[in-house]
């Protein structure tokens, strides 16, 4: 049965809500062993509380020996400059002895995201596959037969390269109901591609 990762970096929160949100989706393919955990910190945390971020998280760190142990790996970034934070970036760059040997060809690599309104839901998202094609990951999506990406009734992130959300600059702003209903489309569409290709 397929084991997949969540794998994310969260200032603010909305990622980790958002990460446990794409577990529940995945946990509802059944067999489907599901595992969250975070990359490194790069900040102190100093510098954390003085921006307001979310310093205390449950998830524990991941480590760059074990993500081959995966059949998936879903990862969740906030945007910054329309990119990855330089947290996951940090920790993708370490990833080299993978890409060398090998290790994650053919595993299923998806991404959802978290950004300033007009700050680069679909950017972070789509730079964040070039890494996952140099792998020679699968690419995952969100498809158009999730019906949130199409609900244009409300402000939401989202498109069909991932689940998105929007925020503001003090993070404020916090996950929609819609917002969430992508990223449990996504895990459970994830867990099912996975399943057929690896289960």
């Amino acid at each position: 049965m397929p084991k997949i990762l969540v794998l994310y970096h969260s200032s603010w929160g909305h990622i980790e809500k958002m990460a446990h949100a794409v577990a529940e989706g995945a946990r509802s393919v059944e067999g489907a062993e599901i595992v969250v955990k975070r990359v490194p910190e790069l900040m102190t945390e100093e510098q954390m509380r003085a921006a307001h971020m979310k310093v205390e998280q449950e998830a524990p760190l991941a480590t760059i020996d074990e993500l081959p142990d995966y059949d998936a790996i879903i990862f969740g970034t906030p945007t910054r400059f329309g990119m990855m934070t330089s947290q996951m970036r940090n920790f993708l760059d370490q990833t080299g002895k993978h890409w060398a040997s090998g290790a994650l060809i053919g595993k299923v690599g998806s991404v959802f995201t978290s950004t300033g309104v007009g700050g680069g839901n679909e950017t972070t998202i789509t730079s964040f596959h070039v890494t996952l094609l140099h792998q020679g990951m699968v690419i995952v999506g969100l498809p158009y037969s999730c019906p949130e990406i199409s609900d244009i009734t409300q402000p939401r992130g989202g498109s069909p390269y991932g689940a998105g959300a929007l925020s503001n600059s003090d993070g404020s702003r916090d996950v929609s109901e819609n917002e969430l209903a992508q990223c449990r489309f996504q895990g459970r569409h994830v867990a099912e591609i996975t399943k057929k290709m690896h289960g």
